[in-house]
């Protein structure tokens, strides 16, 4: 198994906390955004979006980290990052994709730099539209918490989980661009319980080899 990432991608420390969650061993393979690495001739025959994470297992290339996690789910299900209930499996997806699509896409690094190459925004205004739509999106996952009542230590009641596997990288980098996240007690208490859990302390970006 090899995973092809970025140590500041919040979309590649999913997949590292992934990984360790199901104790899957793999190559780690550093592709440095900054540099462009994810648009060489190389990388793109690997993976045609252009994109971090790459997940390979055997023989097989994997791309969108909510897509691999739910291969990583079928083919490793233990131990599971999924419930068995449907109602719960629903709700876990739910709050999962409230990050992977609602508020990662609008906050990805491309789009940061589209906005000021394109319409020349500076750094404040680009900053500020980071921090709107964390708020809206972690208003609506606190909103998600508090509504079905199904939350406990984690998102799902005492078991961390894919949405909290989706959370953990998001609160990172809405702290890396100074993000006001009091408005959000659950979130936070949540964050704070999966960071006294391996999987999550030992994948942070800053212990990667890249990061030096």
């Amino acid at each position: 198994m090899e995973l092809y990432g970025f140590f500041r991608s919040s979309t590649s420390y999913r997949l590292r906390i992934a990984l360790a969650f199901k104790g899957l061993d793999y190559e780690p393979h550093y592709v440095s955004l900054p540099k462009m690495e994810h648009r060489t001739e190389d990388y793109m025959a690997l993976n045609p979006q252009g994109l971090v994470p790459a997940l390979v297992d055997g023989g097989e290339i994997f791309a969108q980290s909510l897509a691999v996690m739910e291969y990583l789910e079928e083919a490793y299900p233990a131990p599971p990052m999924l419930p068995e209930g449907m109602i719960e499996r629903a709700y876990v997806r739910s709050a999962s994709q409230i990050i992977g699509c609602d508020v990662h896409p609008l906050n990805n690094i491309r789009v940061l730099k589209y906005l000021r190459n394109r319409w020349s925004l500076s750094e404040a205004d680009s900053n500020e539209w980071y921090a709107h739509w964390v708020a809206e999106g972690f208003r609506s996952f606190e909103a998600t918490l508090a509504a079905k009542g199904r939350s406990g230590r984690f998102v799902l009641g005492d078991a961390p989980g894919m949405a909290d596997i989706c959370l953990v990288p998001q609160v990172f980098n809405a702290r890396r661009f100074d993000c006001d996240l009091s408005a959000f007690p659950r979130t936070l208490a949540i964050f704070e319980n999966c960071m006294k859990i391996d999987s999550f302390i030992k994948t942070q970006p800053q212990f990667q080899a890249d990061a030096f």
